[in-house]
């Protein structure tokens, strides 16, 4: 028998170590669908037969190239299948979300039938969150005149409420591909959903998404949108730092503070840009549409220097250290800083910033259609001024 020498054995565990399966460790968020099973099954079963035939049709591959390519349908089938159900009436985000991270969880603990490292593992997670929040879904028809980008959020504090919603996340899926007249031009709204999550901010999901659109003008009005307080909301002076003392939704903590608030990462840094912007939407247009809430142009702000106060202007927030923008100081705020920062570096005229909807505890198809109609009616409205 030839015995192997020390360095040799070495080397041959080491090029097995290589090639086995890269069975990832379920994260926070993935880890809730059991117990998000147990309290509303009907809801994270709706989309199960996409998650099965994900998971046959990996089982089946064994080229890396084709698992990825069906990866991303799986996953746009998925997004398109959330979008159908809304706009035929079944009013409910939720199981989008639930049946994204059901997906990521089969592609962490299945094995295809071709040996799968670790960074290949993480392609294919990119490649179903991508598509599953309408990312690969960005079509506007050629005779659309007048388009319109709209984000919404996934549902967030699900360790508060494991059958949240979220009503910005229930417009995006109302309102993706909805096409309208203003003034004898065809209008077309195209809409995207953004994870809760402070990673994926850091590593430039919203530069991303949007410097492509700015660089080429290829829309006409952006709106970000998120759940907020007891009205309408539309936030004029998003600030740069994050303050919320609030996890993302997996349960991380970026240690800022009110009284020690830390600018968001970007590119490995922090995102450089002035301490507070301000919005280009037409909010007065806007606070003309007639529903259930107020539509309030929100001046409130926080700072280091004088606590909360209402700004008058961008001129006097100069040289204010930033708490709290006029959209708080997580998330929401964030996303409408960085759309507007970006516009502001691209020197664009693509109007751009944030509606707060009116927050909601749990799931309540009433009131979040009622939210979903008035933001729809603010859109159609402000698209009346371009």
């Amino acid at each position: 028998m030839t015995t192997l020498s020390t360095a040799m054995l070495a080397c041959a565990i080491t090029s097995l170590t290589l090639i086995q399966p890269a069975f990832a460790k379920l994260d926070v968020e993935e880890s809730r669908l059991a117990t998000a099973t147990q309290a509303m099954p009907n809801v994270v079963s709706r989309y199960q037969a996409f998650v099965s035939n994900l998971g046959e049709k990996y089982s089946q591959h064994d080229d890396e190239l084709k698992v990825t390519q069906m990866v991303v349908h799986q996953g746009l089938r998925l997004w398109q299948q959330a979008v159908r159900d809304v706009q035929s009436g079944h009013l409910d985000d939720r199981s989008l979300y639930w049946n994204r991270l059901a997906m990521r969880e089969l592609l962490k603990t299945d094995e295809p039938d071709f040996n799968i490292a670790a960074w290949q593992q993480d392609i294919l997670l990119k490649a179903v969150e991508k598509s599953s929040r309408g990312f690969s879904d960005l079509h506007f028809k050629d005779d659309a005149q007048i388009k319109i980008l709209l984000t919404g959020f996934d549902p967030f504090f699900l360790d508060r409420n494991i059958d949240q919603s979220n009503p910005s996340g229930l417009a995006a899926l109302a309102l993706d591909g909805y096409r309208f007249k203003v003034d004898g031009k065809q209008a077309q709204i195209e809409t995207v959903m953004i994870p809760v999550r402070f990673a994926d901010f850091d590593e430039g999901m919203i530069e991303s998404l949007l410097t492509p659109i700015y660089r080429d003008n290829s829309v006409d009005m952006i709106f970000t949108v998120s759940m907020g307080r007891d009205d309408f909301d539309i936030e004029r002076f998003p600030g740069r730092n994050r303050s919320a003392a609030a996890p993302d939704n997996l349960n991380v903590l970026t240690g800022a503070n009110k009284q020690a608030p830390i600018a968001p990462k970007f590119n490995g840094g922090s995102l450089n840009g002035p301490e507070f912007v301000e919005f280009s939407l037409p909010v007065t247009v806007m606070q003309t549409v007639k529903g259930p809430w107020k539509v309030n142009d929100n001046h409130t702000v926080s700072t280091l220097e004088r606590g909360e106060f209402e700004a008058s202007s961008l001129a006097q927030l100069q040289g204010a250290t930033s708490v709290e923008g006029s959209g708080g100081g997580y998330l929401s705020n964030e996303i409408s800083y960085r759309a507007i920062l970006l516009q502001k570096q691209f020197n664009s005229s693509i109007p751009v910033g944030h509606i707060h909807t009116p927050r909601i505890a749990a799931y309540d198809v009433k009131i979040e259609s009622d939210i979903v109609k008035q933001v729809q009616e603010m859109v159609v409205a402000a698209a009346g001024t371009l």
